[in-house]
Parts: C-alpha cells; sequence; structure tokens
C-alpha cells in the first residue's frame, strides 16, 4: 500500500529538471570620489572584459543597501557612505534561440568613497577610480553610464 507522502514524492518534478528560478536580486553601487567613479573589470563570463558597477547577489536576509556595500568591500576593499538609491534595472539576457538565459532584479545605489584604494578581488580582474568625463574609454556594461550619471546628479 503506498502512503500519500509517497504519491507525492513519486509525483514531484525531479530537481534536476527544474529551470532556475528568475528573477534573482542583486545590488550594485556608483562610489564616487570627487571627478571619478569606481568601476571593476569583470572576470567571468558573460560580463568578462567589460567594466561596471561594483555589486552582485543579495544574499538571503540581506537588504540591498547592505548586500552592496558588502560586494563593494569584497570586489574592491573600498568602503562607502550610501547617498541614495539611483534606480531599480531589470537585467534581462536570452540565448540565441530566445530562451531567457537570466533576469535580475538590480538595485542601483550612490555612494560617497569613505576609505580604501581599489584592489581587485572576487570575480573582478581589475578596480580602479575612473574620471567621470573618461568613461568612453572603458567598454561597459549596458546601462552603467546611464547609471553613474545618474549618481553623479544624486551627489550634487
Amino acid at each position: 500500500m503506498t502512503t500519500d507522502a509517497q504519491n507525492c514524492k513519486a509525483s514531484a518534478p525531479s530537481i534536476a529538471h527544474l529551470t532556475p528560478h528568475w528573477p534573482k536580486a542583486a545590488a550594485s553601487i556608483a562610489v564616487l570620489r570627487g571627478d571619478t567613479v569606481l568601476l571593476v573589470e569583470r572576470s567571468k563570463p558573460p560580463r568578462a572584459g567589460l567594466w561596471s558597477l561594483p555589486g552582485g547577489h543579495i544574499e538571503p536576509g540581506e537588504s540591498a543597501a547592505a548586500a552592496a556595500q558588502r560586494e563593494l568591500a569584497e570586489e574592491t576593499g573600498v568602503t562607502a557612505e550610501l547617498v541614495g538609491l539611483v534606480d531599480i534595472l531589470d537585467i534581462i539576457t536570452h540565448d540565441e534561440h530566445g530562451t531567457l538565459t537570466a533576469h535580475y532584479l538590480l538595485a542601483v545605489f550612490c555612494g560617497r568613497w569613505l576609505s580604501g584604494e581599489p584592489v581587485p578581488a572576487s570575480d573582478s580582474r581589475a578596480a580602479r577610480f575612473v574620471p567621470l568625463d573618461g568613461l568612453a574609454s572603458y567598454p561597459l556594461t549596458p546601462s552603467a553610464e546611464a547609471m553613474i550619471k545618474r549618481a553623479e546628479a544624486m551627489r550634487l
């Protein structure tokens, strides 16, 4: 005789066949110091070689603001005071067949540099403060330049 628990277990799909749960929460921060902004060069696909704001996944139970500051410290060793929320972006990617490959809700913050000189760590290949008028010299992730300009306007 089969129990109800066995019936449920037998009819439940195998976890190996489930698609990833999207969207996922992430946070980043535009750290401004004078007329410069902190950028990191990504070392992992699919953004390897592109420059972006420091950031990453929000851990369970962690606020978006805390995640932005944690990721900043992990990726660069820099600390910053949060000035405010710049925007919340949908980062959605598809493969060549149109299948969803990623969907992130990205909370982008503005921060004022407090301490530390950038040292690349975690998933960044390089980290440095870049002149705001020199952003065109860097291959940036989509939306990075727009978020940096909005963050610059916030600090005024």
